[in-house]
């Protein structure tokens, strides 16, 4: 144990859950905050009892106006110093915008953004007081791509990483870090909470492993790294929307969040293939040719 505490929000599934592992390999003390009361306390009596740490278990429901209030409160009155933050936490709902749930929508810039800033304002208030202390925002390659049939969720990203980057340079001063960590797909529940388990994008893409996206954040957490994009094929997808216009990475990006049809996938592939067959022959011939009328010269 090395007596700090981290604070870990959508501890129970997925990202969160990988991250609290990897805290808990540390020593950290934990404290796990989702709305699964039973998850929760059953990651809490694994990771307590292989590496001898302490687990404290908030269930909230950070949809709730007040939540990250809760949670700032009950850790002052149990006298829990939180060393390093993860606002890990997310929702999203898929659909167009004109027919998507507004309920929904609202939850999830609640979560995505509203307790994110709140829980931030509270703990590095204390981060600053000290001197010391350590943010993790999860952010996404989205933060920089708009996206089509998930309108809210990629804004409340974009929200994320321009709040992060303001505060690294307005806590440049002091030796407080913020990292934000910039996933691409991954395979965890978030598709399925977010009704888009039948999309190109999760369907028919690579998608990333929830334990390698989180010891990418960790590491770059813990280097004080400002922004960790996880992945090199997102790494070249950040890059990429640095450089192309809005309208055609959105246009590439609704092409992935539609429908995945298999027949019109595969009929897509053929054609494209045959497209490179074609155009691979044509070069071949080109130069067969290029040889042939060098030989006659000679």
């Amino acid at each position: 144990m090395n007596g700090k505490t981290a604070l870990i929000t959508g501890a129970s599934s997925g990202f969160g859950r990988e991250f609290a592992k990897l805290f808990a390999q540390d020593g950290y003390n934990l404290v796990l905050v989702a709305r699964q009361q039973e998850v929760l306390q059953q990651l809490s009596d694994e990771l307590t009892q292989a590496h001898g740490i302490n687990a404290t278990v908030l269930a909230k429901d950070l949809a709730q106006p007040d939540a990250a209030d809760q949670i700032y409160l009950e850790c002052q009155q149990q006298g829990i110093q939180v060393d390093v933050l993860v606002n890990d936490a997310g929702l999203s709902e898929y659909g167009k915008f004109v027919e998507s749930d507004l309920r929904k929508e609202l939850d999830t810039i609640q979560v995505n953004v509203t307790s994110l800033v709140y829980l931030t304002k509270l703990f590095l208030r204390d981060m600053v007081a000290r001197n010391e202390g350590k943010i993790l925002q999860l952010g996404s390659t989205l933060s920089l791509i708009p996206t089509p049939l998930m309108a809210v969720y990629g804004a409340t990203k974009a929200f994320v990483l321009s709040f992060t980057e303001a505060l690294q340079n307005e806590l440049n001063d002091t030796n407080v870090t913020l990292t934000i960590l910039m996933p691409g797909a991954a395979d965890t529940d978030f598709f399925n909470k977010a009704g888009a388990e039948d999309t190109k994008v999760y369907q028919d893409t690579k998608l990333s492993k929830p334990e390698d996206v989180a010891r990418d954040g960790y590491e770059g957490l813990m280097s004080g790294v400002p922004r960790v994009v996880s992945g090199f094929k997102n790494k070249v997808q950040a890059v990429g929307a640095g450089m192309l216009p809005g309208s055609l990475m959105a246009a590439a990006m609704r092409d992935l969040m539609e429908p995945y049809d298999p027949d019109a996938e595969r009929k897509k592939k053929i054609t494209q293939y045959t497209i490179a067959g074609v155009v691979a022959a044509g070069v071949l011939t080109w130069l067969a040719l290029g040889r042939n009328r060098r030989s006659d010269w000679n």
